[in-house]
């Protein structure tokens, strides 16, 4: 025991370890969800950050520790944005067609997700702090956590309600809009884009491709949008 305890201090320093633990996590997640006939609750990220969460309780090892070998995906979420701009473009004649729907649509998005949040939080009697760092939840995770950092709040628990939102939204997202029959692939896409942001859109790609490149759609534009509504709505809720 003295002797495994030794090498584990010793693979814990290192960053491979982490790199691999977090690839390995969310690949038992991926297996998960295909071997669950892809059903939006065996989300492979929930999956992945509950068997991570259990590594690291189990043996003690702080989240700094962890995430210096596990930077380098944290590093590739903006280059996975990006990406999200391919389906996009396959699917820019109907992007052209509802261009003002779709404006419209995350405006009220954007508003909406902050107010509520803030609301419902206030009513929950959390503190200003709290509050900052819940209002950028909506936001894919980079500009939600510059929008929490330039506003005060606390980046690390923006990032865990980023996370929590777009699991969430992954999760509850097609279940809801099938139960209120909605058909059409643009709308369901952008709602949860601008809802859930990146985990959201890879769940809308996996239902279908107009979805998934509305999804995309929706996340880029509320991202612009929460810069410059975010700080505005937490100046008027305080």
């Amino acid at each position: 025991m003295t002797e495994f305890t030794e090498i584990w201090s010793y693979l814990a320093r290192g960053p491979l370890l982490w790199l691999t633990a977090t690839l390995a996590a969310y690949a038992l997640g991926d297996a998960a969800f295909r071997a669950a006939g892809r059903r939006p609750f065996v989300n492979p990220v929930l999956v992945a950050v509950i068997l991570l969460g259990l590594l690291l309780w189990l043996t003690g090892t702080p989240y700094a520790t962890y995430f210096e070998g596990a930077q380098f995906v944290h590093f590739l979420l903006g280059p996975a944005t990006v990406a999200l701009a391919l389906p996009l473009w396959e699917a820019r004649a109907h992007v052209r067609r509802a261009a003002l729907p779709v404006l419209a649509g995350v405006l009220v998005a954007s508003v909406t997700g902050t107010a509520s949040a803030l609301l419902i939080g206030r009513l929950g009697g959390l503190s200003d702090l709290t509050l900052i760092s819940l209002a950028p939840k909506s936001a894919t995770a980079p500009v939600a956590l510059g929008i929490s950092d330039r506003l005060g709040g606390s980046p690390t628990l923006t990032a865990v309600l980023v996370i929590l939102t777009g699991i969430s939204g992954a999760i509850i997202a097609t279940p809801l809009l099938n139960a209120l029959r909605l058909r059409d692939w643009r709308a369901r896409g952008l709602a949860v884009g601008a809802a859930s942001h990146g985990i959201g859109t890879a769940r809308a790609l996996q239902v279908h491709p107009v979805a998934g490149a509305f999804a995309g759609l929706g996340m880029g534009l509320n991202a612009v949008g929460a810069a410059f509504l975010v700080p505005l709505i937490l100046w008027l809720f305080l």
